[in-house]
């Protein structure tokens, strides 16, 4: 499958694979947040747009596009800012231009939105979903304010997260409702990591040596049940997405 990046112009947003850390989670003690597999995973899998302007917005809280204010910060001119940042909706939206046209292969879409799990005060990312096998123009990025007051950007912050997804594949998937009694042999390993659960967890009330030095339950980041059976080969526990490349000839 080959995601292509067509540039508007000489000098588009710079875009890297998504990277597994994040401000917030690095002030936890001991960086605990980074022992959650599934959150370190959804960091990583898509590429993040990063900002090639720093500026702080202000919004009154009012439903006009004049009521968005944007200034410079740094070195970034107005005349920059003005090419990548805008108020151009109502309602409290600001919107990022990235520079490109991406196209995706025939049956994938593109699920556009904020970085995952990268949080900003006061402001939110909006996320869509783009039919980029066929559409012959751009889309933007849209962060919409939570209250009234100022954000900043920086240079070589992410503001656009893109991800590819199977267009139809999802219309095809029926959710199911069942009891977990009724399938014995998941009840049982459900049983099995309930009990070791319950076990560490008294272990580290009681500050038993052994559960303190193991700190945390490995068996997500190592792919295995709690009884000691392994995941499918599939799974992981690190991204190694590609960087974007310049298309050789008859690319």
């Amino acid at each position: 499958m080959k995601l292509t990046c067509y540039t508007l112009d000489g000098a588009p947003a710079e875009m890297v694979p998504g990277r597994p850390d994040r401000d917030w989670m690095d002030a936890f003690s001991n960086r605990h947040p980074y022992r959650c597999l599934p959150l370190v995973v959804a960091n990583t899998t898509g590429w993040e747009l990063l900002s090639p302007v720093s500026f702080t917005a202000s919004w009154t809280g009012g439903p006009l596009s004049k009521d968005i204010r944007l200034d410079a910060d740094g070195d970034t001119t107005p005349e920059q800012l003005a090419r990548w940042a805008v108020s151009h909706f109502s309602g409290g939206v600001l919107t990022f231009h990235t520079g490109y046209l991406f196209r995706t292969d025939p049956g994938w879409d593109i699920w556009v939105g904020g970085p995952p799990n990268h949080i900003k005060d006061g402001i939110q990312p909006l996320a869509g979903i783009v039919e980029t096998d066929w559409l012959p123009f751009p889309f933007t990025m849209n962060w919409r304010f939570t209250r009234p007051g100022l954000v900043s950007f920086t240079k070589g912050e992410p503001f656009c997260f893109v991800m590819p997804v199977p267009h139809a594949a999802i219309d095809d998937v029926q959710p199911l409702v069942k009891r977990l009694a009724d399938d014995a042999a998941l009840k049982k390993e459900y049983d099995e990591w309930g009990a070791s659960r319950s076990k560490f967890l008294t272990g580290l009330e009681q500050r038993d040596e052994e559960t303190v030095k193991q700190g945390w339950q490995r068996d997500y980041f190592k792919g295995q049940t709690p009884a000691g059976a392994a995941a499918p080969e599939s799974h992981i526990n690190r991204r190694r997405l590609k960087a974007p490349r310049k298309a050789g000839p008859g690319e």
